[in-house]
């Protein structure tokens, strides 16, 4: 099927949105050598636009890799400001802690090292914004885990809503209740539960970006 965002406005929206710092290029030159994907630049500014418009101060990422999207988020926070970066991958979250030392942000960040809905627990909150990008097939989980610590005027972006690891016709069908979810791979019935989810909460009003692989932010209203 066609690619869901096409080229040209792919590249537009990079284009016009913030721009990476040298940093964040270096970042990503990693993630493409390494076959590590990040979210790309035109979500990265999306991602500090939005903890922006939260005016957030602590944000917390369900899987972080090797801290990209934390970046993004950190460069916007306030001195005294937080971001919580969660991995599983011991090695990656070093490489993270690296680069944040590397770009003076590392007084801004926390690593955890292990599963993210675990980690969350042992958190009081609040966070003001909230990035799921952990296993697709637990974003629901991790929804569930989060949702009480995210402050009326918060905002949770999950990644991977229309690319990626998903199979972009099957969600579509079961979205708009065409499709068996039973059909459907582990992941794509993850994303697909878990748009179910924000949309049916009452606190929250969700609408997704096209932008990389599509996020699906979901704007905490009461």
């Amino acid at each position: 099927m066609p690619d869901p965002v096409p080229g040209d406005v792919a590249r537009f929206v990079r284009a016009v949105g913030p721009q990476p710092d040298p940093l964040l290029a270096e970042m990503a030159a990693h993630g493409e050598e390494s076959a590590v994907p990040t979210v790309g630049p035109a979500v990265g500014g999306w991602l500090a636009l939005l903890a922006r418009l939260a005016d957030a101060r602590r944000v917390f990422e369900f899987g972080s890799g090797f801290g990209y999207s934390a970046y993004w988020f950190a460069r916007v926070l306030p001195a005294d400001g937080e971001v919580v970066l969660t991995e599983v991958d011991e090695g990656e979250l070093d490489r993270a802690r690296e680069y944040f030392e590397q770009g003076g942000l590392a007084d801004r960040a926390t690593f955890e090292h292990g599963d993210a809905i675990e980690t969350v627990a042992a958190y009081e909150g609040p966070f003001d914004a909230v990035l799921v990008d952990n296993e697709k097939h637990r974003y629901g989980e991790a929804f569930d885990a989060v949702r009480e610590k995210v402050p009326a005027g918060g905002v949770v972006i999950a990644d991977n809503v229309v690319g990626g690891p998903i199979d972009f016709e099957a969600l579509v069908g079961i979205v708009a209740g065409e499709g068996d979810p039973a059909a459907a791979d582990a992941d794509t019935r993850g994303v697909a539960d878990y748009l179910a989810r924000v949309r049916a909460d009452p606190d929250f009003e969700t609408a997704v970006v096209p932008v990389g692989e599509g996020i699906a932010v979901s704007h905490r209203t009461d």
